[in-house]
């Protein structure tokens, strides 16, 4: 039973997190030949304030104000 772990940071549309999980269970499908009905898909969300990579968060990179915090 293959389970498969995203996350991502938001902004994503219901749409676009809909077509990933179609994406991934079919790649599970077609790579490692698990039945359909056995593959786990979980999105995990995280907002750009709490994702960082060399001490700068997604935020900061895109101009985005940060909620709660002053500088």
């Amino acid at each position: 039973m293959p389970f498969i772990d995203v996350t991502l940071v938001e902004g994503r549309s219901p749409d676009q997190l809909r077509a990933l999980i179609t994406a991934l269970t079919e790649a599970a499908v077609s790579t490692v030949d698990a039945p359909r009905e056995s593959i786990r898909v979980v999105i995990r969300e995280v907002p750009p304030t709490h994702w960082a990579a060399g001490d700068v968060t997604v935020a900061e990179r895109r101009g985005t104000p940060s909620e709660g915090i002053t500088p």
